[in-house]
């Protein structure tokens, strides 16, 4: 009995593991979107955010990681849910290559999108695709309120800003793809859903991500 018990250990202590990861960025998540919407000058302006379908938030990007000369990320989408009151469940998503201007050294950087339309989420809710390429994208303003009425702010479907060293300003992600993370879904909801049908669905949100949740309904309900 205790040979098949040390036998069982190190999965056991590899399946927890997973799932602590998974929670760990959903609270890293939630942790990013915090601090940036509590800055007091600088946030992302509340009128993009009432405007937005959908928001992405890839906590730690890392530069040259796994993708040789470009960049890789994990992180959660969460879409306005059905009647435009609240916001879905979180699907996971993916973000590899393309130039974000990182940091020299290899530091970390947080990075938010917001999708603005509803062609910029009929996007997202496919497979895969490439922003500057299959979708519009550029660099979003900051401060409470943006006058800044440019035709890249008016035409793009996706909106980007970073955070690296206490910085946050917008940032172009043009030649990054943006996927869906069916394994970390599976981690999350038991299955490999596929985002559409979390993020157009009704899907109930996993317990760890209910802060996240709360903080994207605190500051842009709709109600």
């Amino acid at each position: 009995m205790r040979k098949l018990t040390l036998l069982l250990l190190p999965l056991t202590a590899s399946v927890l593991f997973g799932q602590s990861e998974e929670i760990r960025r959903l609270n890293a998540a939630s942790d990013v979107f915090s601090e940036v919407m509590g800055i007091s000058d600088k946030a992302i302006p509340q009128e993009l955010l009432e405007k937005a379908e959908c928001a992405v938030i890839i906590p730690g990007m890392k530069k040259g990681a796994f993708v040789f000369g470009g960049e890789y990320g994990r992180g959660f989408v969460s879409c306005r849910k059905a009647g435009n009151v609240g916001w879905s469940a979180p699907g996971a998503v993916r973000v590899e290559g393309g130039s974000f201007g990182l940091q020299i050294g290899g530091s970390e950087t947080d990075v938010i999108m917001l999708v603005m339309n509803e062609s910029g989420m009929k996007r997202l809710l496919t497979s895969k695709f490439t922003l500057g390429g299959d979708a519009s994208v550029a660099a979003g303003p900051v401060g409470r309120t943006t006058t800044a009425q440019t035709d890249a702010l008016m035409t793009a479907e996706i909106l980007s800003w970073s955070r690296a060293r206490g910085v946050f300003a917008g940032i172009s992600l043009r030649g990054a793809t943006l996927r869906q993370d069916l394994g970390v879904n599976e981690a999350l909801y038991g299955s490999k859903l596929e985002n559409k049908a979390i993020l157009m669905g009704d899907v109930k949100a996993p317990e760890a991500a209910s802060r996240l949740i709360g903080l994207l309904n605190k500051y842009s309900s709709r109600k």
